[in-house]
């Protein structure tokens, strides 16, 4: 019942967006917007009435960061800071809202249209990524049911209200999670140019090139090990045929996926330290104004030339983040900032309880690296990882990812951007959180659409199997609820707060 569950997906993932721009609507209309200090587009015309009415629509999904992806979109990179945004996702939306929307442009500016343009291509790219999401789900865990639960959870995450406001984290999301499907489907040259477009939209992309390597060298083993056997010549003209391979898609890999990444890190380098753009030809004269006024960073031969212009490695992502955002080393452990990190504990004590779990599960597999399986030592397949499920051993390298980018979360980035950091780049939340549902509720999970004789209905709310949690909510377990309480109040909490400029970036 596959396609019954894609069905199901589709369907879910598609009333959660359009529940999430209602309710942005109502949250906007009701708070009033907070005073942030943060970057705000500057507006010069009177808005049209279409313009007055579309920021009604959706002018919630145009805080915080997503000033910036506007503006990039309609301006380009013109103030230093603009270049901690990549530029698959801008130059993507300036694309739609030029053509698709074109036909628009006697009622709305351009502003408007690239604000409805990242609205519904958000809400096309997420579906697509719930509808991947199942598919990587169903060939890693081996488990239909696990998968359509994971998917439908997912549908609900704690960072929703970024997938639909002007935020790459969508786009990066289906391009990852699509890479790492294909990779599964043993499709690593497809796989590559995926990851390499995840990394043209997010930096943190770049990890993505870990599955590229560990998939090579498990093949490597896998391959080798049941050849240690034979001593001929051939034997050894097959090992060397396999590492030059492997080696070479790995480099070539590497090299593809971060490619994206090091260009436009060299077009800042040309843009500041080279003054190869004219800013009196290329930027209004409201910019050069806002510029003065903010203290913001211009190119041009009239500007300082920048200061990580003269480092060994002038990297102007790096220097941003720790000039413009503060972020470094432990830099965001202050007390006041108790809040955030109150906010960002549940999806930290998941990430942390998810790898504990998988690696107490077979701790022999996880010392090996997941490269080796218990019965090529002559064990007994019993002894080592189960084939399907949470604790599968497809699931390690994907433990290690979300492991490592948790890692890295916890000591150099702002706390509060964690939740949408693993939510976008990483299905383990999804999963483990799935596999705590199963595992807790067998008996309301017992018949879903994964394992049910009838096709799957259309409804205005798919009735199983996770809604069948929430009507009986009382009768759940106190790890059930805990789950499903923190998806659902972050789901509704990221609405409220982050559409009035309120802290939830």
């Amino acid at each position: 019942m596959a396609a019954s569950d894609l069905q199901m997906v589709a369907h879910f993932a598609l009333l959660s967006r359009i529940l999430a721009v209602f309710f942005q609507m109502v949250f906007n209309s009701l708070i009033p917007d907070h005073n942030a200090d943060a970057f705000r587009m500057p507006r010069l015309n009177s808005p049209s009435n279409g313009d007055a009415l579309l920021d009604i629509l959706f002018g919630g999904f145009s805080r915080w960061d997503a000033q910036h992806f506007l503006f990039i979109a309609e301006y380009g990179y013109i103030y230093e800071q603009n270049f901690a945004f990549l530029p698959l996702f801008p130059v993507i939306l300036r694309a739609v809202a030029e053509t698709l929307l074109g036909p628009l442009q006697p009622w709305l500016c351009l502003h408007s249209r690239l604000l409805l343009a990242s609205t519904l291509l958000n809400t096309v790219i997420f579906v697509l990524s719930a509808v991947v999401l199942y598919q990587l789900s169903a060939a890693v865990l081996q488990d239909r049911r696990l998968a359509a639960l994971s998917s439908l959870l997912f549908c609900l995450n704690p960072a929703s209200v970024f997938m639909s406001a002007a935020y790459s984290e969508s786009i990066f999301m289906l391009l990852s999670f699509s890479g790492m499907l294909h990779l599964e489907k043993a499709r690593p040259l497809t796989s590559c140019a995926l990851f390499a477009l995840s990394t043209a939209a997010r930096s943190n992309g770049i990890i993505n090139a870990g599955f590229l390597f560990h998939s090579q060298l498990k093949q490597c083993i896998l391959y080798l090990r049941p050849e240690l056997k034979f001593t001929g010549k051939g034997w050894h003209k097959l090992c060397l045929h396999l590492i030059l391979r492997s080696a070479l898609l790995v480099t070539a890999g590497s090299v593809v996926i971060i490619l994206p990444f090091a260009l436009f890190q060299y077009y800042g380098y040309l843009t500041f330290c080279r003054s190869a753009v004219d800013p009196a030809l290329t930027i209004p004269p409201h910019l050069f104004q806002l510029a003065r006024e903010k203290g913001y960073h211009l190119p041009g031969k009239d500007s300082a030339v920048p200061s990580w212009c003269h480092h060994r490695y002038p990297i102007i992502y790096s220097y941003i983040q720790d000039t413009y955002w503060n972020v470094g080393f432990m830099r965001y452990y202050q007390l006041r900032q108790l809040p955030n990190f109150l906010l960002a504990f549940p999806i930290i004590a998941l990430g942390i309880w998810a790898a504990k779990q998988y690696v107490r599960t077979d701790p022999w597999y996880c010392i090996h690296l997941g490269l080796v399986h218990k019965k090529l030592k002559g064990e007994r397949e019993a002894d080592g990882k189960p084939s399907s499920g949470f604790y599968s051993h497809r699931v390690f390298v994907y433990v290690v990812h979300s492991t490592a980018l948790l890692a890295f979360g916890v000591c150099f980035m702002h706390i509060q951007v964690i939740t949408r950091f693993l939510a976008s780049s990483s299905p383990v939340l999804y999963w483990f959180s799935a596999h705590l549902l199963q595992d807790k509720e067998p008996g309301h999970l017992a018949q879903d659409s994964a394992t049910s004789s009838y096709p799957y209905t259309f409804s205005i709310i798919p009735r199983k199997p996770l809604t069948a949690l929430l009507q009986d909510w009382r009768r759940c377990s106190l790890t059930a609820r805990c789950v499903l309480g923190y998806f659902l109040l972050y789901w509704f909490l990221g609405l409220a707060l982050h559409c009035n400029f309120l802290p939830w970036t």
